[in-house]
């Protein structure tokens, strides 16, 4: 099986995959996955896709993100790794797309407006 790549955005993030068959070592920027998201809900988000699919120790997952927070890397990696399971096989799709995990989730912050201290917050208003 040769190397497949995809990519997943969330937010800022965005993350290249890159995934191959092996024994299901998985790194991001060059740490273990464990390392780099150390809390056990980002774990499960980089996890599950694969526990969906019944494909746990089969694939090595190789990951470069930038931009965003934790959770954001962390959502980014997941739809990046959902698609790159959907591209091995078709079968994989109808599981993965029950819990949402094909969908590009599109909110971003709302840009900051002028005359305002926040994109929506105003100042005090005083009308005397």
């Amino acid at each position: 099986m040769e190397v497949i790549n995809t990519v997943g955005r969330r937010k800022a993030s965005v993350a290249r995959v890159y995934l191959s068959a092996g024994s299901g070592t998985m790194t991001v920027n060059g740490k273990d996955y464990k390392v780099y998201f150390p809390t056990g809900s980002m774990q499960f988000n980089l996890e599950d896709p694969f526990k969906l699919v019944e494909a746990e120790k089969t694939y090595d997952v190789k990951v470069n993100v930038k931009g965003g927070g934790f959770k954001g890397q962390a959502e980014a990696i997941r739809l990046g790794i959902s698609r790159a399971l959907v591209k091995i096989s078709e079968d994989n799709k109808p599981p993965l797309k029950a819990k949402k995990y094909l969908t590009r989730d599109a909110r971003v912050v709302e840009r900051k407006k002028y005359g305002k201290p926040k994109a929506r917050k105003s100042f005090q208003f005083s009308k005397r």
